[in-house]
């Protein structure tokens, strides 16, 4: 995510099958734990990458997981990897730029396939097109503000109000460092992460009274096996931050943990920059 255009050929491949092993091998060895046992999540955009990690790393803590994604077979695979580790997911399936009456009914199977209720939601399915103002095409616009903004507001409406019915919940929504930094030829993906960010903060002041609480996650460059192929991008962008090194899918997932448990209760409308300080700070 954010972190420049992706590879092609052989060495993009390469590049992808590295990262995904490694993703692989880190969710692979996660320690368990009951912190969120008894509770629901549905994840969008899980069937690899950030989602997957997040997916994984709420499972692994005893939340009964939705994985979904475009791609059934990856889904599945996400799933059954939950499951060989003990854990409880199901798959359900969404093009998440469909229709708004189609996201809904996305919001309803994943409901059922929950028992009913979703105690967790969070929205990081997301696309990011690059290029220059003048060059972003009408299908690309369409599909950042489909996808970025107009599918959180609909599952928002759909489930939000039932966990303020049953007076406890927890929406995350995964943003961006860009969302308040301005970047050349790259304008609209983090305005709609910067409309992301502001949604959070009016959410939670609408369902927080009910026990709804509501917060943004906010990743900096992050090496996800869908940009391998960006490695020296990557190490180019974060080279100068304190971290030094790109951002792990693992170390989002773990922050939407934390956020989502009873560790934060008190935590309303805040966004948290998981970015190895790209955005805080310059050191040179």
């Amino acid at each position: 995510m954010d972190s420049g255009k992706p590879g092609t050929g052989r060495s993009a491949q390469h590049g992808h099958m590295q990262q995904n092993q490694a993703l692989q091998d880190l969710l692979d060895t996660l320690p368990l734990d009951e912190r969120l046992r008894g509770r629901t999540a549905l994840v969008t955009g899980s069937s690899n990458g950030i989602g997957e990690a997040i997916a994984r790393v709420l499972a692994a803590s005893g939340a009964e997981v939705v994985v979904s994604g475009r791609n059934p077979d990856r889904a599945g695979a996400v799933a059954d990897a939950i499951r060989a580790k003990g854990g409880t997911a199901h798959v359900v399936t969404a093009a998440l730029d469909a229709e708004p009456s189609e996201v809904r009914e996305f919001a309803a199977r994943a409901e059922a396939a929950l028992g009913g209720s979703v105690d967790i939601l969070v929205n990081n399915a997301g696309v990011y097109p690059g290029g220059a103002t003048a060059d972003v095409t009408d299908e690309e616009m369409q599909a950042l503000w489909a996808t970025n903004i107009r599918a959180p507001h609909v599952l928002v409406a759909a489930l939000a109000p039932r966990m303020a019915e049953r007076g406890h919940g927890s929406v995350v929504n995964i943003g961006s460092w860009m969302a308040r930094v301005g970047v050349p030829n790259k304008g609209l993906y983090p305005a709609t992460k910067a409309a992301i960010e502001q949604l959070t903060r009016a959410w939670a002041a609408e369902y927080g009274p009910s026990g709804v609480r509501v917060n943004t996650v906010a990743p900096g460059a992050t090496a996800t096996p869908g940009n391998g192929a960006s490695a020296d991008i990557l190490a180019a962008m974060t080279k100068g931050t304190p971290a030094g090194v790109p951002v792990r899918p693992l170390d989002i997932a773990y922050a939407v943990r934390w956020v989502v448990s009873d560790e934060a209760a008190s935590v309303h409308g805040a966004t948290f920059d998981i970015d190895g300080g790209i955005h805080a700070t310059r050191l040179g």
